[in-house]
């Protein structure tokens, strides 16, 4: 038997439906002023997910992301203030390239790496968390190429090393992911013109952000930033309305939520 402890109208998850409605306040569901929607830049999130958590299997990182986004719904003691209207998360396909190492011109599949079995067990893993919304970009493979390390470069520029002594390891993989940010700020502008929800958490710490969420406090939305702990420009502290990182702060233990009051 399915429980239900999600709010009227909205659709139970098949597997687990996890906690995006408090337990004992139900109260809360039709009562609170607070409708929040969480959007995670996903590839900005497993960077930061390394220093915080640690290697970990791909359902326990979804696992964490999803908590991540739930704990944004808390006062600082923990006690469930917001409701939350849904989890968009971020991302673009694992590079499915084919071709050539570049210098020892041997066969490569990324498509079937760890790392790309990795990234889709993580996105299915996703998608079946409660109140998640996957919004993938892609990855052009025309432009896809190698790239000469930057450590590789400077040791040639300096001469500590000859071009006849490099091997496949010196490049990785150039690639860049398209339609991921423009997903965000669509998003960001969409909610905020429809008036579908009155505030929004971006768990990023990129600057390009600046307009859409400019554009969303003109319409009167409350908008927090979470970096993970990491440093952010100030042009982007600017124009938020909160800062506040609710994951374990790397390093520290029992850290609490940085914020700027709010």
């Amino acid at each position: 038997m399915i429980r239900r402890e999600s709010a009227l109208g909205s659709k139970p998850a098949l597997t687990n439906p996890g906690q995006a409605e408090p337990k004992g306040f139900s109260f809360l569901r039709h009562a609170s002023p607070t409708l929040t929607a969480v959007l995670v830049d996903a590839g900005f999130f497993l960077k930061r997910a390394l220093h915080v958590y640690g290697h970990q299997p791909p359902e326990v990182i979804a696992r964490n992301l999803h908590k991540l986004a739930l704990e944004h719904l808390n006062d600082d003691k923990g006690r469930r203030v917001s409701r939350l209207y849904r989890i968009f998360v971020y991302d673009a396909p694992p590079v499915a390239w084919k071709g050539h190492r570049p210098i020892s011109k041997k066969a490569v599949d990324f498509g079937q790496s760890d790392a790309a079995r990795w990234r889709l067990a993580f996105h299915e893993h996703l998608k079946c968390l409660r109140k998640v919304a996957l919004r993938l970009g892609e990855i052009p493979t025309s432009q896809v190429s190698w790239q000469l390390k930057p450590e590789a470069l400077k040791a040639l520029a300096a001469g500590k090393q000859n071009w006849a002594a490099i091997t496949d390891d010196a490049f990785h993989l150039n690639f860049r992911q398209k339609g991921v940010d423009m997903r965000i700020g669509l998003d960001i502008a969409s909610l905020a013109y429809k008036r579908q929800i009155n505030q929004i958490v971006l768990v990023s710490g990129d600057s390009d952000f600046v307009p859409a969420a400019k554009l969303a406090r003109r319409e009167g939305i409350d908008f927090v930033l979470d970096p993970m702990w990491s440093t952010i420009r100030p042009n982007l502290y600017e124009h938020i309305d909160g800062l506040k990182s609710v994951c374990p702060r790397p390093g520290k233990t029992n850290a609490k939520p940085a914020g700027k009051a709010g």
